[in-house]
C-alpha cells in the first residue's frame, strides 16, 4: 500500500520503534552501536534505516545545538489564534523567521504553537511582535522557557 507521496507505507514495529528512539538520542551513532544496543547485527539496522528512510518514518537528520553553546538565548511559546483559513499562508510566513525552531498545529483555544529563540528580550518582543502583525493572526498569548527538563 502507498500513500499520497508514493511512499510505500510500512507499520513500525516495536524494534523499529526501539531504533528510532536510539537516533532521537543520537542521530550520529554508530550502526554497530544501534546494532549492539538492539541486539541486532550491524547489516539488519542499515536495512532497518533504509527501510525507515524509503518509507517516510525519517524525514531527515539535524543538529542539536548543546546548552552551553545556547546559554543566554531565551526560548519561548507563542500560542497562536488564527482567522479561518489562514493556516497556510502563515506557516509560509514562519517558515523564514530563522527564530522558529518548531510549528505545531494544535487542537483547543489556539491554532499554532510556535517554538522560538531570541538573544534577548528585545529581539524576543520584537519576533512576538512580528508573528502577531502577520496577516491572519488573530491573537497571540507567549510563554518564556524558565528551563528545560527533558529535551530528547
Amino acid at each position: 500500500m502507498t500513500d499520497v507521496t508514493g511512499r510505500t507505507r510500512v507499520q513500525a514495529d516495536s524494534t523499529d520503534r526501539q531504533l528510532l528512539a536510539l537516533l532521537r538520542e543520537n542521530a550520529r551513532a554508530p550502526t554497530a552501536e544501534l546494532a549492539r544496543r538492539l541486539g541486532l547485527s550491524r547489516s539488519t539496522v542499515q536495512s532497518r534505516i533504509e527501510r525507515l528512510e524509503r518509507s517516510g518514518h525519517i524525514v531527515g537528520y539535524t543538529v542539536r545545538v548543546a546548552d552551553e553553546h545556547e546559554r543566554g538565548q531565551l526560548k519561548a511559546f507563542v500560542m497562536v489564534t488564527l482567522q479561518p483559513k489562514q493556516s497556510a499562508s502563515i506557516e509560509v510566513a514562519l517558515r523564514r523567521m530563522p527564530e522558529v525552531r518548531a510549528l505545531h498545529s494544535v487542537s483547543g483555544p489556539f491554532d499554532l504553537i510556535v517554538s522560538v529563540t531570541a538573544a534577548s528580550v528585545e529581539e524576543m518582543n520584537a519576533t512576538i511582535d512580528r508573528i502577531g502583525a502577520l496577516a491572519g493572526v488573530e491573537r497571540t498569548t507567549s510563554a518564556m522557557v524558565l528551563s528545560t527538563r527533558i529535551d530528547r
